[in-house]
């Protein structure tokens, strides 16, 4: 019987997967750049159907300050002697021709935790990952940057050292094993031990449109490490009839019938935009005559549907459902921007039945900002919430929001005018370009609730506000700017109180998203109880 698994797995913003098997349970980490919680971790019992397990940073990091794009890059996730492994990287700044970033490992009994403090292990590259060989030793990998290159990317390839765990430190000299091929920025190490050689995966060629995966091995750890003379095994650079693109960035497990997969990152760009960000799918792969690793299609393009030897349960592939109506606890898939949610700034017991978002800074801090939201998983959807607000100045305002990074979102929110009084505004921010639209909505009814709705499709969102339970359109937008970077679109809810930090608050009753069919001509129509 074959388990037919369409990609990608992991729909939304879910890049750099790392993928481990630990007795008949498999998991997935996948990056959180600026996102609290980080690190999320995915689990399946067969490769077919995941569900959202746990995150594993939560108050072991810090992010306050650092720039877009940066914070948790490429977690790896790994298992031995009855304890996880977690290494992963801190970027502070990617400012050129330095880049500040620090590689930290944390480990726990279980997956869900508690996990340990992090011990820091060093600062020389990013996307680090650990091997754990037959011996017992552990051995950190990770990508080399040298400012001193005259290119735009420096890594110089990738460097092994010793991990010693009684000591908590690294020990030994830095050995580089792999200098990286023509396709350079070699980056994301990954290290397996097959068929008595030692095999290493990279990823190559930037995380944009040339990225690949490139595979080198050796029959001693520290090299030298021998390139597949057909490499890239997986590339979609220039290849058109690929269904996904940006392809890279792999990670190797094995399946309950004995077939090895490969996860990995992908885009689907619509006319050139990947709104949803890098996804994570899966490809199933093989070793060749010669012993090295090829796509299981022969080509160098991932499939857009695998099949497994399975007796899985068919694939879950509606579109997806959140619905939080804020009566008890908030649900585990929101995050916070640099911040962790929190009674301090989302509360749910001075107001039971409501959320009470705080005033905190501005949507452009990277500091302090009140804002909630979770991924985007679908081309098309709807995302509404109902909102208590009472403004006394231009400077407090919260609403509805759609929110790629500091210097790209929009903004639909409620605010003080002082000819108008409470009234209703959109402002944008387009790479970095401030534009506020002089329609101002006065809201009648001060102290009714209000309405407010997104409409995505593609590349377009239309607005629209409730009051006195009739839903009317306010403004629609072209979002393809809303791509582009590391990270993908998310939907959020926010208040700010630029007078005050901290004085004025907003209720929120419920908030809902729903994924829509793209051959649904029809209205979506999401209910709430009560």
């Amino acid at each position: 019987m074959k388990a037919i698994i369409n990609n990608p797995i992991l729909r939304g913003f879910h890049p750099d997967p790392s993928i481990l098997k630990v007795e008949d349970t498999y998991y997935l980490a996948v990056s959180s750049f600026e996102w609290l919680p980080g690190i999320r971790v995915y689990c399946s019992q067969d490769l077919v159907n995941w569900s959202h397990e746990t995150d594993i940073l939560t108050n072991q990091v810090d992010l306050l300050g650092n720039a877009a794009n940066c914070s948790i890059w490429a977690p790896q996730i790994s298992y031995a002697n009855g304890q996880y492994y977690c290494v992963y990287t801190n970027v502070r700044n990617t400012t050129r021709p330095f880049k500040d970033c620090r590689n930290y490992l944390i480990t726990a009994p279980t997956i869900h935790g508690p996990w340990s403090e992090p011990i820091y292990l060093n600062g020389s590259g990013f996307d680090p990952s650990l091997f754990h060989d037959q011996e017992g030793r552990i051995w950190l990998l990770n990508a080399l940057w040298d400012y001193r290159k005259d290119t735009p990317n420096k890594s110089v390839g990738i460097v092994l050292q010793e991990y010693c765990e009684a000591q908590g430190c690294l020990i030994g000299d830095r050995v580089p094993i792999f200098s990286g091929t023509q396709l350079a920025k070699t980056e994301a190490p990954h290290l397996y031990y097959h068929n008595e050689c030692y095999y290493l995966l990279t990823a190559e060629g930037g995380t944009g449109a040339g990225h690949a995966v490139t595979v080198c091995r050796s029959k001693t750890i520290t090299g030298p490490y021998e390139v597949d003379p057909h490499f890239p095994m997986m590339r979609a650079y220039q290849r058109e009839d690929s269904p996904f693109q940006c392809t890279g960035h792999g990670s190797l497990t094995i399946a309950p019938s004995g077939e090895w997969v490969m996860s990995y990152l992908m885009t689907r760009p619509v006319e050139g935009a990947a709104i949803l960000g890098r996804e994570t799918a899966l490809q199933t792969v093989y070793w060749d005559h010669e012993g090295w690793l090829r796509l299981s299609n022969n080509d160098t393009i991932p499939d857009q549907t695998i099949r497994l030897a399975s007796d899985a349960q068919k694939q879950r592939a509606s579109p997806a459902v959140f619905i939080d109506d804020f009566k008890e606890s908030l649900q585990k898939a929101w995050n916070g921007r640099r911040l962790l949610p929190n009674e301090e700034w989302c509360n749910l017991s001075e107001r039971p039945g409501y959320l009470r978002l705080i005033g905190g800074e501005s949507m452009q801090s990277n500091f302090h900002k009140h804002l909630l939201a979770i991924r985007q998983q679908d081309f098309c959807f709807e995302a509404e919430t109902v909102m208590e607000y009472h403004p006394q100045s231009f400077n407090q305002m919260a609403g509805l929001s759609l929110f790629l990074n500091e210097e790209n979102y929009l903004f639909f929110y409620v605010t003080y005018d002082e000819e108008e009084d409470k009234v209703l505004r959109l402002l944008r921010c387009c790479e970095g370009e401030f534009h506020l639209f002089p329609d101002k909505l006065p809201l009648a009814a001060a102290s009714e609730p209000i309405g407010l709705k997104v409409v995505g499709s593609y590349l377009e969102a239309q607005w629209f506000y409730r009051q006195s339970q009739t839903w009317y359109p306010f403004k629609k937008q072209n979002i393809q700017f809303l791509s582009g970077g590391f990270t993908g679109n998310f939907i959020g809810i926010s208040a700010h109180d630029l007078d005050h930090f901290g004085k004025s608050y907003a209720d929120f009753e419920y908030f809902t998203y729903q994924g829509k069919d793209p051959l649904d001509d029809g209205s979506l129509k999401i209910e709430k109880e009560g």
